[in-house]
């Protein structure tokens, strides 16, 4: 764009704004009716090849996930029922929004395994969810793999996940997509809430 053309003047239509008001409208309704045509068609059995506009009546009907999203954070255990977490403070050193905040504590029963945490807390109103965190933890103690994307309370300290919330929390492997052997989605279905 030229630098004239950006500061040129603006002519009588173009103070009005109508013109550009109409053609929002134009294009709405254009939207509108060839969707709402596409609809009414396939209401009575009539497909086309092109679909109208799809939307997700959510909560009943629930979007499938794809494995690579980032959903809340959940830590792993060991075969005992102990966190994985050897509180080395990598996630917390490499977390941009600064949301993890990790208390270590010895372990003397365990010769192999020195430290634990003692608090584990991350604070989901901070965080951004960039999984920096889950991609520096060096023994895959931390994973953003719940599927619980419905992330919301009343007050700023209930968005804190303390060591036994993270701990509870397992996959939802029915909320996200399966893929067969030559990577074809086999599990495209809408999920529906009984």
């Amino acid at each position: 764009m030229n630098i004239r053309d950006k500061y040129k003047p603006l002519t009588f239509w173009e103070k009005l704004y109508l013109p550009a008001i109409l053609a929002g409208v134009w294009l709405t309704s254009k939207h509108f009716f060839r969707n709402m045509t596409a609809h009414t068609l396939r209401l009575f059995g009539i497909k086309l090849k092109r679909l109208g506009a799809v939307t997700y009546q959510y909560p009943e009907i629930k979007r499938p996930l794809f494995p690579r999203l980032r959903t809340m954070h959940r830590l792993t255990k060991r075969a005992d029922g102990s966190p994985r977490c050897v509180a080395c403070m990598m996630c917390e050193t490499v977390c941009p929004a600064h949301c993890i905040y990790i208390i270590a504590d010895e372990k003397p029963e365990n010769l192999q395994i020195e430290k634990m945490p003692k608090s584990f807390d991350i604070d989901i109103g901070l965080c951004i969810f960039c999984g920096y965190c889950v991609e520096a933890c060096p023994e895959d103690a931390i994973r953003m793999d719940t599927g619980i994307l419905e992330i919301s309370n009343l007050s700023r300290n209930g968005m804190i996940l303390d060591l036994p919330t993270m701990l509870s929390l397992e996959p939802k492997k029915e909320r996200y997509v399966q893929y067969d052997k030559e990577g074809k989605i086999i599990s495209g279905d809408f999920l529906k809430i009984d």
